[in-house]
């Protein structure tokens, strides 16, 4: 293939140099190995590494999944790794030097394969896409790469993108011609688009969920169009498919619905500068190895904040109804006695005087025998 054509050449050309760049194994980066408790997780969910893959990203959640399609022909996560750092806001990408990382959807081919990147390894994302054109988005090179550091791209660590690149290289390998990525703000649930339903970007996020709806309701990668500057989407040619999208569609938009009806709370999510994972934070907090050139940490410290823009409405008290008395007896009936309350005041019964003898005679079944009979010999001489 040219994209292994491609890669031999370019290892080639590093040895010459003074030696290709190597993972920890020693193995040149971009030919590390799928690690092998991938490979463990992989036969155990029934895929194989040729099979092809599907990336979904998370802004706010700031996590990346790889998705592979498993024997049954659906797509079904695989692993899920947690960003390093992401840069910008909530929202699409509109011009060169805004730091926003991309949302949409794009198609990376092994051309955009990256194995001499000088951030580690890394591949284009395919931005602008015929949705950003379309909006007169400018910009360019925006990756997923290694080494923790953003300027509008989703950076993770070295290690996870060796294995990324790894999972990406075999599905080439094993013919498919390009991956899907989806970018999404947020995880695409109703929850989320009710809460951020006055966002300015909140027609585009529609549109996003539209395609994220279509995916996780048949596990097949959605065909992907743009028509009059909005995302379209081609039904799929199995009506039973189609049938299984439309529902989910029509149930997530009810939800959406019924959330917005029962007047909760509208936020906006402002960032200083973009995010990161909460694992990495936790480990530099725990003194960890240092993970490197992390992007401007300052803003790190103002990610993610819920500012509420409309309050939650306040639900009204509901009224317990009245106990209902007791039903009226048919004509005729014998009326039932009243059962007593454990908490009805009863007089104490009389009490019945008891021989000092019998009673300690009756003491004799738990106390001692001598103790017994010397306490019933002193009370017979009463």
């Amino acid at each position: 293939m040219v994209f292994w054509s491609r890669v031999v050449a370019l290892c080639a050309a590093a040895a010459l140099a003074g030696g290709a760049a190597l993972a920890a194994d020693g193995v040149a980066k971009e030919l590390a190995p799928i690690p092998g408790a991938t490979i463990a997780l992989m036969k155990a969910r029934a895929m194989t590494p040729a099979a092809p893959i599907l990336i979904r990203t998370y802004k706010k959640e700031a996590e990346l999944e790889v998705w592979k399609r498993g024997k049954d022909g659906r797509f079904a996560l695989l692993k899920s790794f947690p960003i390093c750092r992401w840069s910008g806001q909530l929202g699409p990408k509109l011009r060169q030097g805004d730091r926003q990382a991309p949302e949409g959807f794009y198609a990376v081919t092994p051309a955009q394969m990256n194995p001499n990147s000088a951030y580690h390894l890394s591949f284009d994302l395919g931005f602008p896409n015929a949705y950003d054109r379309a909006h007169g988005a400018t910009g360019a090179f925006l990756m997923v790469h290694g080494i923790c550091s953003s300027a509008g791209c989703y950076a993770m660590t070295d290690q996870q993108i060796e294995e990324i690149y790894a999972l990406a290289r075999e599905a080439f390998a094993g013919g498919q011609q390009a991956f899907q990525v989806q970018a999404f703000p947020f995880r695409m649930t109703a929850q989320n688009l009710a809460r951020h339903r006055l966002d300015r970007n909140i027609d585009f996020w529609r549109q996003l969920k539209e395609g994220s709806d279509r995916f996780e309701a048949t596990g097949e990668e959605p065909t992907v169009g743009v028509a009059g500057g909005r995302y379209v989407f081609r039904p799929f040619a199995d009506k039973a498919k189609e049938a299984l999208a439309a529902a989910r569609l029509a149930a997530e938009q009810a939800r959406v619905a019924a959330l917005v009806a029962e007047g909760g709370a509208v936020v906006r999510t402002t960032y200083a500068d973009g995010g990161q994972h909460p694992s990495f934070a936790a480990l530099v907090r725990q003194g960890a190895p240092s993970l490197g050139p992390v992007s401007r940490p300052d803003a790190l410290a103002l990610a993610g904040r819920e500012i509420v823009v409309v309050p939650a409405r306040v639900k009204p008290l509901t009224r317990v109804a009245a106990v209902p008395g007791p039903m009226p007896a048919a004509p005729g009936a014998q009326p039932m006695p009243a059962e007593p309350s454990v908490f009805e005041a009863r007089p104490l019964a009389p009490a019945v005087p008891m021989p000092v003898a019998t009673a300690m005679a009756g003491a004799a079944r738990i106390l001692p025998t001598a103790f017994v009979k010397a306490r019933v010999e002193v009370a017979a001489r009463w």
